[in-house]
C-alpha cells in the first residue's frame, strides 16, 4: 500500500498519526507538493479521484480517500490498539465525538487558516469574512470541549481515540494563524499537554 501525503497539509497527520499509534510502519509513504500542483495531475487524479490528500492507493489499484476512511479501513487490519470503539455502545459515543471534533473544531480551524494564511494565498480565494466567522465558531467548539474534558480523560473514552486525533492535530495546525485555546479552558490545556506527550504527536512532522 501506498499513502500519498502533504506534511504542510493537517488532514494527512491525523493519518500518520494513527499508524503511529499502532506501530504501523509497512505502508510506504509518497510526498505529494499541493503548493507545486501534484495532486492536479492527470496521474494523480487517475488515482484518487479528487485533487486531496491524503489518499490511500491498495495494492490493486483501489483508492481511499479521506482520513477518517483511511484510518477505518486500517483498523480493521491492523486491530489494537482500538481507536473506533469495542462495543456498540461505545463505537456510537466514539462516532458523535468524532463528528464533533470534526465539525466544531477541525472544519473551523482549517477554513479559518485557509482563509487568512498568507502562504495559503496561492491555492485558496481568501474571504477575510469567512475566516473571522470560522474563527468564532471554532472558539465555541473549544469551550464544548472544554466542558466534555472536564467530565472525562479523553475526548471520547478513557483512552486516546480518532476524535482525539481529529481535534488536536486541528488545533495543532491553527498555530500558523496564531490561534490558542483561551487561558480559561484549563481541561483542553490539560488534555493537550497529554496529547503532546504521546509518541505518536511527532508522527510525520
Amino acid at each position: 500500500m501506498k499513502l500519498y501525503q502533504s506534511k504542510r497539509a493537517p488532514n494527512p497527520r491525523r493519518v500518520r498519526w494513527f499508524m503511529a499509534e499502532k506501530g504501523i510502519e509497512d505502508i510506504e509513504i509518497v510526498e505529494v507538493d499541493i503548493f507545486g500542483g501534484d495532486h492536479r495531475t492527470p496521474d494523480y487524479l487517475g488515482m484518487a479521484g479528487l485533487p486531496t490528500v491524503p489518499a490511500l492507493e491498495l495494492d490493486d489499484g483501489t483508492a481511499i480517500t479521506e482520513s477518517i476512511a483511511i484510518c477505518r479501513y486500517l483498523e480493521h487490519l491492523y486491530p489494537e490498539p482500538n481507536m473506533f470503539g469495542t462495543t456498540p455502545l461505545e463505537t456510537a459515543v466514539i462516532e458523535m465525538w468524532t463528528r464533533r471534533a470534526e465539525m466544531m473544531v477541525a472544519t473551523p480551524l482549517m477554513l479559518t487558516v485557509r482563509h487568512s494564511h498568507p502562504a495559503l494565498a496561492a491555492i485558496e480565494n481568501q474571504v477575510p469574512e469567512i475566516a473571522e466567522a470560522q474563527r468564532a465558531s471554532a472558539e465555541r467548539g473549544m469551550k464544548m470541549l472544554d466542558q466534555r474534558l472536564g467530565q472525562s480523560e479523553f475526548i471520547a473514552a478513557y483512552r486516546t481515540t480518532m476524535a482525539d486525533i481529529v481535534a488536536f492535530t486541528a488545533i495543532d495546525f491553527a498555530r500558523m494563524v496564531k490561534f490558542r485555546p483561551a487561558d480559561d479552558l484549563r481541561h483542553v490545556a490539560r488534555w493537550m499537554d497529554a496529547m503532546r506527550a504521546r509518541t505518536a504527536a511527532s508522527a510525520g512532522i
